[in-house]
C-alpha cells in the first residue's frame, strides 16, 4: 500500500497544511493528525476537536521544553509507550477559560514564542505539551519524534499540533479508516518508518574518531572506530584490504563488491562462548572467512539482544528457562521479536567507500534492511556453525520464527 513520500507531506507542512502521521503495527498502529505549530489557527483546532476526536496536544523538542520548565506530567512514567506528555498549561495571558479553539491556538504560539518565559505559562491547562527525545524517531519511534522530525525537515520551527484520529463510534482509526479520512479531506498520509528511512539517506549521522592497525590472530586488520550521532554508541569496523589506513574522511569507492559482514554486539557468545546461541561461532567463522577471500568488512554494531540491550537480553533468558522461545520472550517484555537496525552501518560501509557487497548473513530480514538504504547485495553467503545440544531450540525458533536460512541436525 502507497503512502505519500516524506517530501510531499513536508510541503503541505510548509504550506500550513494538515498531514496524517501513522506508526507501525508492531506500536500503536495509530494515525495522528499534525500541522506545523507556527501554521496553528483556531479553526484547526475546531477541526481537530470536531473530526480527528482525540487529545489535542503540541509536540516540542527537548530544548525549548527544557527551557520553559516544562516538567514531565508524571515522576514514573508508567503508560505502554512511554508517552512523553509534560504537565499542562495555558497562555497566562489573551485568553479566558483556555478552552476554545482560539484560547488554544493562543496557548501553541505562546509555546512557540522564542520570547516565552515559564512565568507566562500557567499549569495546569488546557494544551498537552509533549517532550521529544533528543534524536528524534531514530531513538524513540513515536508520533511525537516524528511530528517534530518533520517540521524539522521542513526547515519550521521544531513543534507541530498533534491529535490521534478516532472513527465515529469512538474507537481509534486504523489504516483502513485513516485511509478514507485522508480521502474526505484531501490529506497526505506518511509513516514513521519512512521518516526513519529518509534521515539515515540525507543526514550524516555518523563520525570516524579513531583508526589504527590491529594485528589478529585472522590476519592483520584496520580497526576503524565510528561514534552515533544518534546514540553516541561506538561502532566498529574491522577491515582487511578495505578503506584507508588512517584519516577520518571517507574512504575511496570500491568498483568490485566487497565481503561484509554485519554482526550485532553479543557479550555473551562473543567474550564468553555462550552456547545458547551461536554468535561466537559466527563471529570467529567470519574472519576466517575474511582472511581466506584476503579482503572483507566486519562490522561490529552496537545492538546487543537484537537490539534490546544486555539487561533485557538476560531477562529474556530467563523467560526462556521458565519455558518461552527467545521471541516468545522478547515480545513477554514488550520488545519485537527483532527490533535492530541497519541506518547507522549502512552509512559506515558508504564511509567505507563500499557500495557492492557480498553479504555474510543466514538472517533474510538483514539482506533487505541493508538492500532497502541504496547498497547492492550481489550475493547472501551463508554462515556455516555447529548446533549445539544447548543451542538447537533456539536456532529452530530463528529459522521457524525469524527465517532465518540455517541448517538443523
Amino acid at each position: 500500500m502507497r503512502f505519500n513520500t516524506i517530501q510531499e507531506a513536508v510541503e503541505d507542512l510548509k504550506q500550513g497544511k494538515m498531514v496524517i502521521l501513522i506508526d507501525d503495527e508492531n506500536r500503536e498502529n495509530e494515525g495522528d493528525i499534525i500541522i506545523a505549530a507556527e501554521k496553528i489557527t483556531p479553526e484547526v483546532v475546531n477541526f481537530m476537536l470536531m473530526h480527528a476526536r482525540g487529545i489535542v496536544c503540541i509536540a516540542i523538542d527537548a530544548e525549548r521544553a527544557e527551557k520553559l520548565n516544562l516538567y514531565p506530567m508524571v515522576s514514573n512514567n508508567t503508560s505502554n509507550f512511554q508517552t512523553p506528555f509534560t504537565v499542562s498549561v495555558d497562555a497566562r495571558e489573551n485568553i479566558t477559560t483556555g478552552v476554545s479553539s482560539k484560547d488554544r491556538a493562543t496557548t501553541v504560539l505562546t509555546i512557540l514564542d522564542d520570547k516565552t518565559t515559564p512565568e507566562d505559562l500557567v499549569r495546569p491547562g488546557h494544551m498537552f505539551p509533549l517532550k521529544a527525545q533528543k534524536g528524534g524517531v531514530l531513538v524513540r519511534t513515536g508520533h511525537t519524534e516524528g511530528a517534530v522530525d518533520l517540521t524539522r525537515i521542513a526547515g519550521l520551527k521544531q513543534a507541530a499540533v498533534i491529535c490521534e484520529i478516532m472513527t465515529e463510534d469512538g474507537n481509534m482509526a486504523k489504516l483502513p479508516e485513516l485511509r478514507k479520512f485522508a480521502e474526505k479531506y484531501h490529506l497526505k498520509i506518511c509513516t514513521i518508518a519512512d521518516i526513519i528511512k529518509y534521515r539515515h539517506e540525507q543526514e550524516r549521522l555518523i563520525e570516524k574518531r579513531v583508526t589504527v592497525k590491529l594485528p589478529t590472530i585472522y590476519g592483520n586488520f584496520t580497526l576503524h572506530l565510528y561514534r552515533s550521532f544518534v546514540d553516541e554508541y561506538l561502532h566498529l569496523a574491522l577491515c582487511l584490504g578495505v578503506g584507508k589506513e588512517s584519516g577520518t574522511s571517507p574512504s575511496p569507492l570500491h568498483t568490485e563488491p566487497v565481503l561484509v559482514r554485519v554482526h550485532d554486539e553479543c557479550l555473551t557468545g562473543d567474550i564468553f562462548g555462550s552456547l545458547r546461541c551461536d554468535c561466537g561461532e559466527q563471529l570467529h567463522n567470519t574472519l576466517r572467512m575474511i582472511q581466506e577471500n584476503g579482503k572483507g568488512v566486519l562490522l561490529y554494531m552496537r545492538q546487543e539482544g537484537r537490539g534490546i540491550g544486555l539487561e533485557n537480553k538476560l531477562h529474556s533468558y530467563l523467560l526462556q528457562e521458565n519455558g518461552l522461545d527467545t521471541v516468545e520472550a522478547n515480545e513477554k517484555l514488550g520488545f519485537p521479536a527483532d527490533k535492530r537496525d541497519y541506518g547507522i552501518g549502512a552509512q559506515i560501509l558508504r564511509d567505507l567507500g563500499i557500495t557492492k557487497m557480498k553479504l555474510l548473513t543466514n538472517n533474510p530480514k538483514k539482506f533487505a534492511a541493508l538492500a532497502g538504504y541504496g547498497l547492492e547485495i550481489v550475493e547472501r553467503i551463508s554462515i556455516a556453525t555447529e548446533p549445539k545440544e544447548e543451542n538447537k531450540h533456539y536456532l529452530r525458533t530463528k529459522k521457524e520464527k525469524l527465517g532465518h536460512m540455517i541448517e538443523i541436525v
